[in-house]
């Protein structure tokens, strides 16, 4: 029995408050693009837990038929219910659409970059940073020898630094920054063109949080914190080279880089680190090296998702994606869709929630 298995209190679905009202068929078909993944062993864009057995047998009866008429039963059937205890955590997250030019301009002149052909990632070792840093990616040198990769700073103060191909040009850096937390992006080009991008890897510095530091240097009050917020207190302070709002988001030194997306799934909504297509309000972002994608998570609590009011929410949703700054069991990034008022209301979400794992059965001891 593993020490997250200890903490996890098994309970009834009937003890998950609103579970008879939520739609569970809309959940389970999430499940099931988890399931076409899983079963087809297809590769996942950021690694994580390997799945238990009992997973993917539940996989393969919902790709054969089990739960289609009846998903509560196939549930119920197939996995069961682990309260985690002490109150979680959710923050929520979206598709930013940003103006584009795919040539550089007064007007456009911040790059969104492409992966480097020298970047490794580095998922099971870690190199030592300069001051004792995990970092989760490195720079491969002439001589083979892994290298750190530049920090955000660096990168921005020559791009040349990294050593990769410039995808497009955004306005200014605060764009650029928000849309490498988001994970991805749509991109409207002058001629009507849209340009979707998906995540292709960071540099491997460890991940700051600038909307907590903004809190804590009273540049943003706690309780007023959201993105819409974050963005005017940066832009205010000034963005350009040198200037501190730049330098705030310097002090991130993690740096995303992105690819061109042309798949037939990338036109449904962004991929996942799972490598599926994400679904509003039902695909989570997970730590990943805690939980293994496909998982089912009930999360029930209040916060701002039908509008800004704060309402109940209490729905199935399944872990398909993961993030730096997600970390811890009770821990969940929820995927709100496109656009800007999908991202008006997932700036605003900070919030406990009460979570409970749906653990296919026999796999307890695997967790």
């Amino acid at each position: 029995m593993t020490s997250l298995f200890a903490k996890m209190e098994p309970v009834d679905f009937a003890a998950l408050p609103g579970f008879g009202a939520d739609d569970l068929g809309e959940a389970f078909a999430v499940f099931r693009r988890s399931a076409v993944r899983l079963c087809a062993n297809l590769p996942e864009q950021r690694p994580a837990l390997a799945a238990p057995a009992g997973l993917f047998a539940a996989c393969r009866a919902a790709l054969e038929g089990a739960g289609e008429n009846d998903p509560a039963e196939f549930f119920s059937t197939w996995f069961r219910p682990f309260r985690l205890s002490g109150p979680g955590f959710v923050t929520a997250y979206y598709q930013p659409e940003i103006e584009a030019r795919l040539e550089p301009s007064e007007a456009f002149s911040v790059p969104v970059l492409a992966r480097p052909r020298d970047l490794v990632t580095l998922n099971d070792s870690p190199l030592a940073g300069p001051a004792g840093e995990s970092l989760t990616a490195a720079r491969r040198d002439a001589c083979g020898a892994l290298r750190p990769f530049p920090t955000r700073g660096e990168i921005e103060a020559d791009p040349a630094h990294a050593h990769a191909a410039p995808l497009a040009y955004l306005r200014d850096a605060v764009e650029l920054f928000l849309m490498q937390v988001q994970g991805s992006a749509r991109l409207r080009l002058k001629d009507g063109r849209a340009l979707a991008l998906t995540y292709a890897g960071r540099n491997g510095w460890p991940y700051a949080s600038i909307g907590r530091l903004a809190i804590k240097r009273g540049l943003v009050p706690a309780e007023a914190m959201s993105l819409a917020a974050l963005k005017a207190a940066l832009r205010r302070l000034g963005v350009g080279p040198g200037e501190a709002g730049r330098r705030l988001m310097q002090e991130n030194r993690s740096y995303v880089f992105f690819r061109i997306d042309e798949s037939c799934e990338r036109r449904l909504g962004p991929i996942g680190g799972e490598g599926a297509v994400l679904t509003p309000l039902r695909s989570i972002a997970v730590d990943r090296s805690v939980w293994s994608y496909g998982l089912p998570f009930w999360i029930a609590g209040r916060f701002p998702w039908r509008n800004e009011a704060e309402t109940e929410f209490a729905r199935l949703t399944i872990a398909q994606d993961t993030g730096s700054a997600i970390l811890g069991a009770a821990r969940a990034d929820l995927f709100y869709g496109s656009g800007a008022r999908a991202g008006d209301l997932a700036g605003r979400v900070r919030h406990q929630a009460s979570f409970a794992a749906l653990l296919p059965r026999g796999a307890e001891g695997f967790f």
